[in-house]
């Protein structure tokens, strides 16, 4: 805890020498939110469906009025919402147990500009509200991995928790956006070794590429997160989280933050192209710990995390990420990853490919498990600005915990309707 308090200070030191000096402000895309966390945060996903509104064919004739009204509210009050339904099927060729799951997840979240709005100095409040499911068999797609015997998560964010509140937090930007962080319930997922193609709502689906399973980044809860941008290309990010966050049970946050006082602490630091670019052109290593977790009976841990990506012509986006972790609750203490992503054209149809070597973590897992490998390609075709569908197939080699097995596919098909 002194560390983090220490680690906080010494970044608002930076960011007042950096305010102090000649620079070039950091400014917000024209249009756009402004946005603290990555793709898949509240403000870029309100940020991606407003651009895909541009990019896609138009939306069916009764929904013009509503979206009409959005606009109205955005523009009038500062006020930005939305709502989407995301579903997830699928189907495993070879099984432990069971061998298909499907899910859904009803998600209503938005951003209020209170201060500052038309400037980059702003203060925001963020909220999202979700409801995790399954729908018809018995599992949610996020435990299908276990079913087939992979050291892993064949899908991310499709659970069976029912109702969470996954945000619930203020963004502040100051300085021309030089400093910003985020206070309240949030989601270290969010800003944490983040690169263009993480969002596991519209793009990969495997855990191998929509985070990096070396770090065991807690579930939703109450945390801190701070950024400072240096010169524009190069910046440094840092927090703090509860590391038993439940975001099932918010009115538990500030009992289990400063009451069992176990955290998940974090420090990136990063170069990027531009600000605009700062998730599609950027290189950046992420240190981490994590105490020891008394009730979940995991040890105290720290890793470290390396990523690059690239965007070329608008549409080709090569990306490599690495891990090294030591303890703390990881699904993997070793893993590299690469891929590219191609867009038809900006904001539109996506064709991701991925690879992935992983080491399963023998704290965690067990000694003596086999290395995995994984591959994934999928292709999101939006046949609306409001709705995507992304058919996926995984290939999953060597499988840790079914060693019987030297492969076995997962195919799967997602939906996305945004409102």
């Amino acid at each position: 805890m002194a560390c983090c308090a220490w680690l906080l200070l010494a970044m608002a030191s930076a960011a007042w020498a950096s305010s102090s000096s000649a620079g070039t402000p950091t400014k917000t895309p024209v249009g756009e939110l402004p946005q603290f966390g990555g793709p898949g945060s509240v403000g870029g996903t309100l940020n991606q469906d407003q651009k895909a509104e541009a990019a896609m064919p138009g939306r069916p004739g009764p929904l013009e009025a509503y979206f009409a009204f959005k606009e109205k509210v955005r523009k009038g009050y500062g006020f930005a919402f939305g709502f989407d339904y995301n579903l997830l099927f699928q189907a495993a060729s070879q099984s432990l147990g069971r061998d298909t799951a499907a899910g859904g997840a009803l998600r209503m979240f938005g951003q209020w500009t209170i201060l500052g709005r038309g400037s980059e100095n702003t203060g925001s409040l963020v909220y999202k509200m979700e409801n995790r499911h399954r729908l018809g068999g018995e599992i949610a797609p996020k435990l299908l991995a276990a079913e087939v015997g992979y050291a892993g998560l064949t899908a991310v964010p499709f659970s069976d928790i029912g109702w969470a509140l996954t945000n619930l937090n203020w963004n502040q930007h100051l300085w021309d956006n030089q400093l910003a962080f985020a206070v309240g319930v949030v989601d270290v997922t969010d800003y944490t070794d983040l690169y263009g193609l993480i969002n596991p709502w519209t793009a990969f689906n495997n855990l191998a590429f929509t985070t990096n399973p070396t770090i065991p980044a807690p579930d939703q809860g109450l945390g801190v997160a701070m950024r400072i941008t240096i010169a524009d290309n190069y910046y440094v990010l840092g927090g703090i989280a509860d590391a038993n966050g439940d975001p099932t049970d918010p009115g538990n946050c500030f009992s289990s933050f400063f009451g069992d006082a176990e955290y998940f602490t974090h420090m990136e630091v990063g170069w990027a192209l531009s600000y605009a670019k700062r998730f599609s052109d950027n290189i950046h290593l992420t240190a981490w710990h994590v105490d020891r977790r008394e009730n979940a009976g995991t040890d105290s841990g720290w890793g470290l995390a390396f990523s690059f990506s690239r965007l070329f012509a608008k549409k080709w986006e090569p990306f490599f990420r690495a891990g090294y972790a030591q303890d703390g609750g990881t699904l993997w203490d070793r893993s590299l990853s690469l891929g590219l992503g191609y867009y038809s054209k900006p904001n539109g149809n996506l064709l991701g490919v991925g690879f992935s070597w992983s080491r399963p973590s023998e704290s965690t897992l067990g000694p003596g498990l086999d290395d995995q490998y994984t591959a994934e390609v999928f292709y999101r075709i939006h046949l609306f600005d409001v709705l995507s569908i992304t058919p996926d197939l995984q290939m999953l080699v060597d499988p840790a915990l079914n060693p019987d097995k030297d492969l076995v596919a997962v195919f799967g098909v997602r939906a996305r309707i945004s409102f």
